[in-house]
C-alpha cells in the first residue's frame, strides 16, 4: 500500500507552536515513528503553506497512491477549491486534524472538506494519523 500525507499551512511548526494543542513533538519525529511501525506501507509525506501546491499534490496523488491523509490545516475551513479537488479525485482521502476543531473557535467548526473526503479522524493528537492509517487498511 502506497500513502501519502499532506499537511496544510503551519503545520511545519508543530512542536513549537500552541504546545497545548499541538503538542510538543515536531510531526517529522512522529512520521519517522509511524513508517517504522508500518514498514509493510509507502508513506510519502508533502507539507505546504501554500494553498495550490496542497491542489497540485492533491491532483497528482490522485494518479499515484491508494490513499491520501489530509489535514489542510486552516484551509480546512476556507478552500472550496482544496474540497473541489479531493471531490476531482478517484483516491481515497480521509481528512486529519490534531485538535479537536468543535472545541476550538467557532470558525473552526466547519469543514469544507467534510463533505467529500472517506472519513474525518479528529482531535487524537498525532495519533489521528495512525487511526488514519488503519482505515486504509480496513478500506483497501
Amino acid at each position: 500500500m502506497k500513502l501519502l500525507i499532506i499537511n496544510g499551512p503551519n503545520l511545519n511548526l508543530v512542536g513549537k507552536r500552541e504546545q497545548d494543542i499541538y503538542g510538543s513533538q515536531a510531526f517529522t519525529t512522529y512520521l519517522k515513528k509511524l513508517r517504522k511501525n508500518y514498514p509493510d506501507i509507502h508513506i510519502d509525506y508533502v507539507q505546504t503553506n501554500i494553498e495550490g501546491e496542497i491542489i497540485d499534490a492533491l491532483q497528482k496523488a490522485g494518479l499515484l497512491y491508494d490513499g491520501i491523509i489530509l489535514n489542510a490545516g486552516g484551509y480546512t475551513h476556507t478552500s472550496v477549491s482544496i474540497a473541489d479537488a479531493v471531490k476531482a479525485i478517484t483516491t481515497r482521502v480521509i481528512e486529519v486534524h490534531i485538535s479537536n476543531i468543535f472545541a476550538r473557535e467557532s470558525f473552526r467548526h466547519t469543514s469544507l472538506i467534510a463533505q467529500v473526503v472517506n472519513g474525518s479522524i479528529i482531535g487524537f493528537g498525532m495519533e489521528s494519523y495512525r487511526l488514519a492509517v488503519e482505515s486504509f487498511r480496513i478500506m483497501l
